[in-house]
C-alpha cells in the first residue's frame, strides 16, 4: 500500500509542543500508513534551513531520523506545501497563538488538521477527539466546514493530562455512568516542555500548581464526554473538581481519581469494566491502537509512574490500579491511573486520531 503524505507543524519548536512534535517524528518514522513529506516552519527565519539546523536540541533518546534531519523547512504557506508533495493531512503541535493563525490557514486551503494545540479546543464545532471515546463527534466536521468557509477542517486533541484521565474513565462511564469526579494529578516534568521546571524548584519538592491546567481538566473532560446537538458539541453535565501538581519524574502523568457513578458498582465490576473495555480503534485494528486500552494492576503498590508509563503498548494505553471503594461517596470508588504524557497524551493520540480519520475515509 502506498503511504499517505503528511506534513508537520510545530515539530521545529523547542517548547512543550516541540517535544510532542519530535516524538511524533519518531512515531512516524516507520509508520505503515503515513510518510512525513514536509515540515512547516514555526517562524520565517527557519524557512529553507535543514531540520537538523533548526532543531539543535533533540529531546529524545532515540536519534533524529536521518530522512527528517535532512529535510528542508517549508514556509507556513499551504501553496508551498502542495508544491512539495500530495499532502493529505497536517499534524499540528504549534504554540497557541501560532495555532490560531496557521491552523485555519491550512484548513481553509483544504487540509485536514489534527492539532495538539489548545487554540481550538473549546470551539463548539471542533471535535476534541480521543478515538476510544467520542468518534461520533466527527459528524460535526461538515458543519464546521460550512460555518467557517473551509475546504478542510480541524480536529483537536486534549491536553495530555486529560487524554490519560479520560481514557481511564471511559470504561466506567460506559458501564455505570458518571455523576461527579474528583481528581488529583501528579504530572511529569516533560509536560512543561524544555527546559521546563527549574531543578531548584522541583528537587526535594512537589509543586501544587500548574498554570491553567485545572481549568483544562475540568472543561475539556466534559466536552469529550459531551454530545452533538445540531451544529454544536454540548458538554456533558457532570461535576469535576481537580488539583493539578508537578512532581519530579521525567515522563508519565498519574492521577488519583474519585468517581461517583450513576449506578451502584462493586469493585469486581469496576475491574471487569476496565479489563474488558474495547472501542472502535481496537475493532478497526488501527496500527497504533493498544489491544487493551486500560490494563489493571492488582498489586497494592501499582501503578507506578516509572514502571508503568510505557507498560501498555509502549505507552499507547493507560494502567490503573488501587481500585477500591470510597467510604464517603454513596455510589463511588477510587483508583490510580498512569499514562505516558508525550506518547498517549499528545503525539500518540494525534497519530491514532489520524489513523482513525484515514480508516474512515476522511482524509481523501
Amino acid at each position: 500500500m502506498k503511504k499517505m503524505d503528511v506534513a508537520l507543524l510545530g515539530a521545529a519548536s523547542s517548547t512543550a509542543f516541540g517535544m510532542a512534535g519530535q516524538k511524533l517524528v519518531l512515531m512516524l518514522e516507520n509508520h505503515p500508513w503515513f510518510d512525513v513529506a514536509g515540515i512547516v516552519a514555526d517562524s520565517p527565519d527557519q524557512v529553507g534551513k535543514k531540520y537538523s539546523q533548526v532543531v539543535t536540541k533533540w529531546h529524545w533518546e532515540d536519534p533524529m531520523p536521518s530522512k527528517i534531519s535532512d529535510m528542508t523547512i517549508l514556509p507556513a504557506d499551504p501553496k508551498e506545501v502542495k508544491k512539495v508533495a500530495d499532502v493529505k493531512l497536517v499534524l499540528s503541535a504549534l504554540l497557541p497563538p501560532l495555532s490560531k493563525e496557521i491552523d485555519p490557514r491550512f484548513a481553509k486551503a483544504g487540509f485536514p488538521i489534527v492539532s495538539d494545540s489548545p487554540g481550538f479546543r473549546f470551539e463548539d464545532d471542533v471535535p476534541l477527539f480521543v478515538p476510544e471515546i467520542n468518534p461520533d463527534h466527527l459528524a460535526i466536521i461538515e458543519s464546521q466546514k460550512r460555518k467557517r468557509g473551509w475546504e478542510g477542517y480541524i480536529v483537536s486533541g486534549p491536553v495530555c493530562t486529560v487524554t490519560v484521565l479520560a481514557l481511564s474513565l471511559q470504561p466506567i462511564r460506559k458501564a455505570f455512568g458518571l455523576k461527579n469526579i474528583f481528581i488529583v494529578t501528579l504530572q511529569a516534568l516533560s509536560g512543561a516542555g524544555y527546559p521546563g521546571v527549574p531543578s531548584l524548584a522541583i528537587t526535594d519538592n512537589m509543586i501544587p500548581f500548574i498554570g491553567d491546567e485545572e481549568n483544562k481538566v475540568e472543561k475539556e473532560t466534559v466536552k469529550i464526554f459531551g454530545s452533538l446537538s445540531g451544529s454544536k458539541i454540548v458538554p456533558v453535565k457532570m461535576g469535576i473538581s481537580s488539583t493539578c501538581t508537578r512532581i519530579g519524574v521525567l515522563h508519565g502523568h498519574a492521577g488519583c481519581i474519585f468517581a461517583e457513578t450513576e449506578k451502584t458498582v462493586s469493585i469486581d465490576e469496576a475491574k471487569k469494566a476496565f479489563e474488558s473495555f474495547q472501542a472502535e480503534p481496537q475493532k478497526l485494528g488501527l496500527p497504533s491502537a493498544p489491544k487493551q486500552p486500560v490494563i489493571v494492576r492488582h498489586e497494592e503498590d501499582r501503578p507506578q509512574t516509572r514502571l508503568d508509563r510505557s507498560a501498555n503498548a509502549d505507552g499507547m494505553g493507560v494502567v490503573v490500579g488501587r481500585i477500591r471503594k470510597d467510604p464517603i461517596l454513596a455510589n463511588g470508588f477510587k483508583y490510580v491511573v498512569v499514562g505516558h504524557n508525550h506518547i498517549r497524551g499528545t503525539a500518540g493520540n494525534s497519530l491514532l486520531c489520524a489513523e482513525y480519520l484515514h480508516k474512515k475515509g476522511l482524509l481523501q
